[in-house]
């Protein structure tokens, strides 16, 4: 067992508890938390600390923690907010190992609750004591040789093996209800509030080896160091499901960005990105979380996306099915021996196809039914839909799907029930909880949604991880003289062109030119046909500015163009800002994309890739992933887009160089991992070439942040 999952055996699995702030007064925070340790049957001693009452619930009380005369491995600190430092001091002292601080009144409530959240996390580090908290609701755990509810909500949920952590107290107490209202079983849970200490990265570290835990739930309001985080979740999303629901979707107030990445790539987009990366299942809402999570825990993965639907009502069958197609999954055929078992066992009014319409029959012909259907080789999992009608309980059909729960487990598909109007455990029976069980969701959509996330996880686990490859080509030498000799703001494009280059990404040839006679000079010498571009201090989007002219043939044509452009800019009252312009060697013919870097405060650099060009923006056609990538980050990156199809050959053209175009993404995130200067950069377009062809960097924009140096690996 490594040291930190050690030091939180002493708060999810503590020998003895005390409760500072222990009362007898009904409301108070500390008698209910002190109730609640009681009512779990909490399997070690149970210490009240208040020095004005002498018991409480007739077990004696202690004036301090001093003067308790055992051991005390967790203390659970329920006190107004100026006295918990000293009582945190006297834990201390006393060898307490860990502290559950619910008291509000820190880092939540403006400076001075912020010095005093900064002083309490000195003293438990002082100490060695682990800290939850402040401002929190509490910790529990079902395990029966522990069986610890220091929280102050009443509410014990059934034993199971779903641990969850959450950021928000107030919605802790909605969970823990509604997970006992819906009878999924939980094996731990904290309520991490300010998180002066443990966070969710810890407690995932510790669930990640804990036996008594196959799926983890994730309540997140922020993120506090988002690259541990992708760390641990890769460590476990192969070996455990990690469902999470992450608030603050919207962005208030955004500022205008300065580039097509920085429009596109926004902080909501960065979350996907590192849950898509990671492996977890991203939901919208709770009752989500808790839907895929349930699915997670009592049902074994779906082999594939072939669906059938038991039901003994058309409309909701229909609305299954139409559900099952917006979320990818397909209504398989079923085979001849099944339709035939299902023809000699149903009446003739029974639709037959799929979804299976059985109507108006009892408890007998649904268990006919999916004992052919859990013997289909062409299904994979299997949704059974029950509207109470006058010829059948509830209760017998529930009882038909908990007989046959075992051989769809047994044959690795998932069976999930929907009773119409009915959530989570049907009146009379219980549709049993643990791995046995068959999830059971009020309307049919709820439980496709939940299949087709379950699906999702199981192809996630099958994807190869990937490495991060090592290009032997890079001049980090030049690179990092071109860095140390630039000012922060935008490179020129013949400087960021040139740092490219050192990354051995391809870019079309260019030349500054700062009047018509060196723009001639320069298109002779690379050659026609050319473009011009302007190069200007005050444009940020030359094409839609008219800075741009392509297909340049001649000196003739050259000169044209370029009084035709300065006359433009002359209109528009361009003119001030204007240098001279570039003119660029005219690349074949290739499908446009995009490619950039967006340096986020909070997840650090994001690569985008997409359909790129001048419709950019308005098509949002891209992806982002956060760096350092993989190769099956960039591949997964390539073929997301709809623009894949593109690049694939649409409609006859003939296909790119999309190999080309994954190195490129993995060039990209060595420069930005390297270079953290880098904040802001958009390659576009690029052109993509045919097969074996490669691409050119058409344009290209780089923009240099802080005072970082380029450090060159050792």
């Amino acid at each position: 067992m490594n040291e930190k999952r050690r030091s939180l055996e002493s708060l999810l699995k503590p020998r003895s508890v005390a409760v500072i702030g222990a009362s007898r007064h009904d409301g108070s925070l500390g008698k209910k938390i002190f109730d609640n340790l009681l009512e779990s049957s909490f399997k070690g001693p149970v210490f009240p600390i208040n020095p004005n009452a002498k018991e409480i619930a007739s077990i004696k009380a202690y004036p301090s923690i001093f003067d308790v005369p055992e051991p005390v491995e967790l203390a659970v600190i329920a006190v107004p907010a100026e006295f918990v430092l000293e009582a945190a001091e006297q834990c201390g002292l006393k060898g307490v190992k860990s502290l559950v601080v619910i008291s509000a009144g820190f880092a939540e409530n403006g400076k001075e609750g912020v010095n005093r959240q900064r002083d309490l996390a000195s003293i438990c580090r002082h100490h060695g004591m682990r800290l939850v908290g402040p401002n929190c609701m509490g910790v529990l755990n079902t395990d029966p040789d522990v069986s610890l509810n220091a929280t102050f909500s009443h509410v014990f949920p059934p034993r199971g093996d779903i641990a969850m952590a959450t950021q928000s107290g107030a919605l802790g107490l909605v969970i823990l209800e509604y997970a006992k209202n819906l009878n999924i079983g939980l094996s731990t849970f904290a309520s991490v509030g300010n998180r002066a200490d443990v966070s969710s990265n810890d407690l995932m570290e510790y669930w990640r080896d804990d036996p008594d835990t196959s799926v983890i739930m994730l309540y997140l309001e922020s993120f506090g160091n988002p690259r541990k985080f992708a760390r641990l979740a890769r460590s476990i999303s192969p070996h455990k499901p990690i469902v999470a629901v992450k608030s603050g979707r919207t962005a208030q107030g955004s500022k205008a960005a300065a580039s097509h990445t920085g429009a596109l790539a926004t902080v909501d987009v960065a979350v996907d990105a590192l849950f898509a990366q990671t492996g977890i299942i991203r939901v919208d809402d709770l009752e989500q979380l808790f839907d895929v999570s349930d699915v997670l825990s009592r049902q074994p993965l779906p082999k594939g996306n072939r669906i059938a639907i038991l039901t003994n009502g058309g409309g909701p069958g229909a609305l299954a099915a139409d559900a099952c197609s917006a979320a990818g999954l397909e209504l398989t055929h079923l085979s001849a021996e099944t339709v035939a078992g299902l023809r000699a066992l149903l009446p003739v009014r029974a639709s037959l196809g799929n979804p299976i319409d059985i109507t108006d029959v009892g408890a007998a012909e649904y268990r006919g039914a999916l004992s052919l259907l859990a013997g289909d080789n062409n299904i994979d999992s299997v949704i059974v839909i029950f509207i109470p009608p006058v010829f059948a309980c509830p209760e017998e059909v529930a009882t038909v799907i908990r007989d046959l729960a075992p051989e769809f487990r047994r044959r690795g598909k998932p069976l999930i029930a929907s009773f119409m109007g009915q959530r989570g455990c049907v009146p009379g029976t219980t549709l049993p909880a643990g791995t046995a069980g068959v999830p059971s969701f009020a309307f049919p959509e709820a439980a496709v949604h939940a299949l087709a996330k379950a699906l999702e996880y199981s192809r996630q686990r099958q994807k190869p991880k990937g490495t991060a490859p090592e290009f032997l080509d890079i001049d980090r030498e030049r690179a990092k003289k071109i860095i140390d000799s630039a000012l922060d703001g935008w490179l020129e494009p013949d400087t960021a062109f040139s740092l490219l280059q050192a990354y051995g990404i391809m870019t079309q040839e260019i030349r500054a030119a700062e009047n018509l006679e060196r723009a001639i000079d320069a298109a002779q010498e690379i050659g026609f046909p050319v473009a011009l571009k302007i190069d200007s201090t005050a444009i940020l989007h030359k094409t839609e500015a008219g800075g741009v002219s392509l297909e340049i043939g001649s000196p003739e044509e050259l000169k044209q163009a370029y009084d035709d452009m300065m006359e433009k800019m002359r209109i528009a009252g361009l003119i001030k800002g204007i240098r001279g312009v570039y003119v660029q060697k005219m690349a074949e013919t290739g499908t446009e994309v995009i490619a950039g870097i967006n340096h986020d405060a909070i997840f650090g650099p994001l690569i985008l890739f997409g359909l790129g060009g001048i419709y950019t923006e308005l098509f949002q056609d891209s992806t982002v992933r956060i760096t350092p990538l993989t190769d099956a980050d960039a591949k997964e990156m390539v073929r997301s887009v709809k623009a894949y199809r593109l690049l694939e050959g649409f409609r006859g053209a003939p296909p790119a160089d999309v190999p080309a175009i994954e190195e490129l993404l993995l060039r990209l995130s060595a420069l930005v991992e390297d270079v953290p200067r880098i904040k802001e950069m958009d390659l576009n377009p690029v052109r993509v070439f045919g097969e074996g062809r490669g691409y050119a960097v058409l344009d290209a924009r780089i923009r240099l942040g802080s005072t970082e140096r380029l450090a060159l690996p050792k």
